[in-house]
């Protein structure tokens, strides 16, 4: 499967977006999906996870409250809704699909598929 990643750029410290990835040649109702993100200098880190059904999530302490991961699996597609960005929030954003039976897995070893990040930078 692969995936593209996009909905990234540049936004003020408050504002909100909303990052998508598509999932082609495959169904991406045969995975669960995730968020991880890496900034300049640190280590890449979880950001948020989806199962396959879209009924179970989970989130980095840091964004609980802020953001939101979700699906639409008729669209092959898995969203990160980012409100209330702050200055820290910036880093390269790439999602990844993992084999359904690992849920909404935080664990970066668990996934099999990665698509290109996309840039999120949070001016202040």
């Amino acid at each position: 499967v692969q995936l593209q990643a996009s909905g990234g750029g540049l936004v003020q410290v408050g504002d909100s977006l909303r990052l998508s990835c598509t999932a082609y040649g495959s169904t991406f109702d045969n995975y669960g999906g995730g968020w991880f993100r890496q900034a300049p200098g640190k280590e890449q880190e979880f950001v948020a996870g989806i199962d396959w059904s879209g009924v179970g999530t989970s989130y980095a302490d840091s964004v609980k409250g802020r953001f939101t991961i979700s699906r639409d699996n008729a669209k092959n597609t898995v969203y990160l809704q980012m409100n209330n960005l702050k200055p820290e929030d910036t880093a390269l954003y790439s999602c990844a699909a993992a084999a359904s039976r690992w849920g909404s897995t935080s664990a970066r070893r668990h996934y099999s598929y990665w698509g290109r990040g996309t840039q999120v930078t949070v001016s202040s």
